[in-house]
């Protein structure tokens, strides 16, 4: 009878490690995969900081009027240099001018009118002192010489807000430079504070460029940049030295970067709009960096497998670049180009460093 039992026993024993040695076979989770690894460890990090925007003019206005009227004159399409005080626009000024030629005609008038009060004065001096005339006869002529000296200040006054207003009418370039834009065309109205075009002094431009507030630390005023145009990157592209001229005070809040001005010397080949990316040299510095072939990225995700006792795990990160900002330490042991079939809690093995 215990022979029979123990005989049992054994089939059960075989029967059951049978059963687990087919579960490894069919369990693809459990099979131990061969892996490559690296070891994590501080790097020297790439010391160069780039970051690209835009070209825009050092100095640009939105030309409007000073007046209200309709527009009757635009001497200028968009792409037309201009030059200071040149005259580029004008409004209706019929009334106005003929306002301004009446007041002339009136100021001629009194100074002629002034000429002979003071002769008249005069006369009256000489002859009040000789005894010839009353007093009275000279209080009169002094009496008119000074209503008409009145009558030449408002005058020249009128004469002056008559210039004023023939000036208002018109629209002149506030410096050399470009029109970059029109947005009126001769027939529209215009009134003062809406814009009629837009003109930038085409000599002085400057790259605009945002950089994020965790490396704003290693850009300065003062410092000279290698700008990068009309190229895929700064190694390929032609390059033009700037100056940073401005760095932000404040981060925008929407993206938390600030606005660094860099300074573009004069050049035949700057337009504005134009795209550009600046090289920032700092000093290296050492950061913890992981190869590239390791990160693995599912939409704005990016996630590295590391072996933990010959388990692979799963860990969120936080890159730029190959640069690990979270997520990972020193020491760590990430998977270099995992497996397709490699998932959180697969069983690995390293087979090369």
């Amino acid at each position: 009878m215990l022979r029979k039992m123990l005989g049992w026993l054994l089939v059960i024993v075989i029967i059951g490690g049978g059963f687990f040695l087919l579960k490894d076979y069919f369990n693809p989770g459990l099979e131990v995969q061969l892996v490559t690894a690296s070891l994590t460890s501080p790097a020297q990090a790439n010391a160069v900081l780039t970051a690209s925007g835009y070209v825009v003019a050092r100095r640009k206005a939105a030309v409007a009027s000073k007046g209200t009227g309709t527009l009757v004159y635009l001497g200028v399409e968009e792409g037309d240099r201009v030059k200071k005080g040149q005259e580029i626009a004008r409004l209706e000024n019929a009334d106005v001018l003929a306002a301004l030629q009446r007041a002339k005609e009136n100021l001629r008038v009194e100074e002629a009118d002034l000429k002979d009060a003071k002769q008249s004065l005069e006369r009256q001096r000489i002859l009040v002192k000789g005894g010839f005339v009353a007093q009275a006869e000279f209080d009169a002529a002094e009496a008119r010489y000074n209503r008409v000296v009145a009558s030449i200040d408002a005058a020249k006054s009128a004469v002056k807000e008559g210039e004023v207003a023939v000036d208002n009418t018109r629209i002149v370039a506030p410096f050399d430079g470009v029109v970059t834009e029109k947005m009126v065309e001769p027939g529209n109205m215009a009134a003062p504070g809406t814009p009629l075009m837009r003109v930038e002094d085409t000599r002085r431009f400057r790259l605009d460029v945002r950089v994020d507030e965790s490396r704003i630390g290693r850009v300065s005023a003062g410092a000279t940049v290698a700008i990068a145009f009309d190229g895929g990157s700064a190694d390929t592209a032609r390059l033009i030295d700037g100056t940073v001229t401005e760095v932000g005070q404040a981060a925008d809040a929407g993206v938390r970067s600030f606005l660094v001005k860099i300074e573009l010397p004069d050049d035949r080949g700057l337009r504005s709009g134009m795209f550009g990316r600046a090289r920032f040299n700092s000093k290296p510095r050492r950061a913890l960096v992981v190869p590239e072939a390791a990160l693995v990225h599912r939409g704005q995700v990016t996630s590295v497998f590391v072996v933990e006792h010959d388990t692979a795990r799963v860990r969120l990160v936080n890159v730029r670049g190959a640069e690990v900002l979270a997520g990972l330490s020193e020491g760590d042991v990430v998977i270099v180009t995992p497996p397709p079939a490699l998932t959180d809690g697969s069983r690995v093995t390293v087979g090369g460093r």
